[in-house]
């Protein structure tokens, strides 16, 4: 994998990952809360020979940097100047964006800064629409985060065991040993102040997915826990051009969950998208 060394407008480096050969169409990979980009390893395996994948660990978050404080994760901009300096590091031309979860906050906090001009397309699985005050109680789940005080704590046992049970609580179906300790591991680099600071503004970004122009994908698992699916729904309603796909039996990880599945409805999406433009 190839890493160029990334930095945020304030500073802060951000750890990148990409495969793939360049020049073939892009996908940017942004991760959910907490985690970390080893989750899209399993996806990223079965695009990385027909397009280019590039994936990037949120600030705050795996070998990115973790400054102090609230500011560093509260300001749209900062999120939004992420996304672009990823995107102009790697040079990618019209990628698109795929978000897992909170990953959905900062591809809105790149459309409400940047616009979707310079983008491909919008893919959204398990994504989130508010942040803070603005959540309403059919958006969320039994095992949202929001609702569990321990995954805080500076508490290092009790943050273990509240983050391996929410782990286990994002998939309908046990994940293999292996995948689930990486995962348990890759939520335990996100420190309690940065876990904390990524809810602590209130926005509603309905209206962001409302205003979006391009094509849009909105995947989601039927049986998860902690998005509720009518939130998948309701993004792709939003959306102007979006189709919604509702996976039965999965829960909020359906990359993880139904990996074939998810690469292959990725890669139709960006290869029809494509398509699309070269008839326009």
């Amino acid at each position: 994998m190839s890493a160029p060394e990334i930095t945020g407008r304030d500073g802060v480096r951000l750890a990148t990952y990409a495969e793939g050969p360049e020049g073939a169409p892009a996908l940017l990979f942004i991760h959910g809360w907490a985690q970390q980009s080893v989750c899209w390893r399993p996806v990223m395996d079965r695009l990385k020979d027909r397009f280019r994948v590039v994936a990037m660990d949120l600030r705050g978050h795996g070998a990115s940097d973790k400054p102090e404080g609230e500011g560093p994760y509260t300001d749209t901009a900062l999120w939004a100047d992420d996304v672009t300096a990823v995107i102009e590091g790697y040079g990618l031309e019209k990628p698109v964006l795929v978000g897992w979860s909170y990953g959905s906050r900062v591809i809105a906090s790149y459309l409400s800064v940047h616009g979707d001009g310079a983008l491909g397309g919008v893919v959204l699985a398990g994504g989130i629409l508010t942040i803070g005050a603005a959540r309403e109680d059919w958006m969320v789940g039994p095992s949202s985060p929001g609702v569990q005080r321990d995954l805080y704590t500076g508490d290092l046992p009790r943050r273990l065991a509240a983050t391996a049970k929410f782990v286990r609580e994002c998939t309908a179906q046990p994940l293999d040993t292996q995948a689930y300790g990486e995962l348990v591991g890759a939520n335990m680099l996100c420190p309690p102040h940065v876990r904390r600071a990524l809810f602590a503004p209130t926005w509603d970004f309905r209206p962001v997915y409302a205003a979006m122009t391009c094509p849009g994908l909105v995947i989601h698992g039927v049986q998860d826990e902690v998005v509720s699916a009518a939130t998948g729904e309701a993004a792709a309603k939003l959306m102007q051009d979006a189709r919604y796909l509702p996976y039965d039996g999965t829960g909020h990880a359906p990359f993880l969950e139904n990996p074939d599945r998810f690469a292959a409805d990725v890669a139709d999406f960006t290869e029809t998208r494509a398509r699309r433009k070269e008839a326009v």
